[in-house]
């Protein structure tokens, strides 16, 4: 199966939206992936709907808890140094596995220089290890930090971790997604894709977590509500 980049589009035609992107990914699944397997991963995305997760995720007007992590150098980087330079953007995706969140970052990193412009930073969180991410950041050719959250421990603060059930562990083993291997752990937990705007006192001021990982929101959006925070 070939997932097409987003800045793979032929010379003269627009570029996707992301909604067009991630539409186009979850047709190629439909095609391609075993029915039984796109059965569990509906399974999992209607359980986690349920349990009514998203609507305990870190809420507008809450402060941002603070944190450090490593970049994909291995190299420190703090909330609090990012939000002394202006508003920050925070992307939490699940892993360079992750063909959704292949596009949603691929999406995000187009749109770094209006979103630098606009007076904000961005970047991008996953528990997956700093070589991981530095794997992916060199592939996808990302501008911006990803940072490795070992053991979720920042998206827990955002509310936004939950344990990988046992049918689709197995679904992941034999697809070759070995969690263990790529997060350095073997908690077995992922986040919920999620997107964030911090003001730069640490208040969140835009918020949107879905427990369908193929659901993101467009890049456009993050913007508008960058140049016009009355939109929030």
């Amino acid at each position: 199966m070939k997932w097409r980049g987003l800045e793979e589009a032929k010379p003269g035609q627009p570029a996707a939206t992301l909604r067009e992107e991630l539409e186009e990914r979850k047709a190629l699944a439909t095609q391609y992936v075993p029915e039984d397997v796109q059965q569990v991963n509906r399974r999992t995305v209607e359980e986690l709907c349920a349990s009514g997760m998203a609507d305990r995720i870190l809420p507008l007007g809450a402060r941002a808890p603070q944190f450090e992590l490593p970049d994909q150098e291995g190299e420190p980087v703090s909330s609090a140094e990012l939000l002394s330079r202006g508003r920050l953007v925070i992307c939490f995706f699940r892993g360079r596995w992750c063909p959704f969140c292949v596009a949603q970052l691929e999406a995000m990193n187009a749109a770094l220089p209006r979103i630098q412009s606009a007076g904000a930073g961005l970047v991008a969180i996953s528990p997956q290890t700093a070589k991981q991410s530095f794997f992916m950041r060199d592939q996808h050719h990302l501008r911006f930090p990803l940072l490795s959250d070992s053991r979720n421990q920042v998206a827990r603060c955002f509310g936004l971790v939950y344990q990988v059930p046992q049918e689709q562990k197995q679904v992941y083993s034999r697809t070759f997604v070995n969690l263990p291997f790529l997060n350095g752990d073997s908690s077995w937990e992922l986040p919920i894709p999620a997107t964030y705007i911090l003001e730069q006192a640490g208040a969140v001021v835009y918020a949107s977590a879905h427990p369908d990982y193929t659901r993101r929101p467009e890049p456009e959006e993050i913007i508008r509500l960058l140049l016009d925070p009355s939109r929030a």
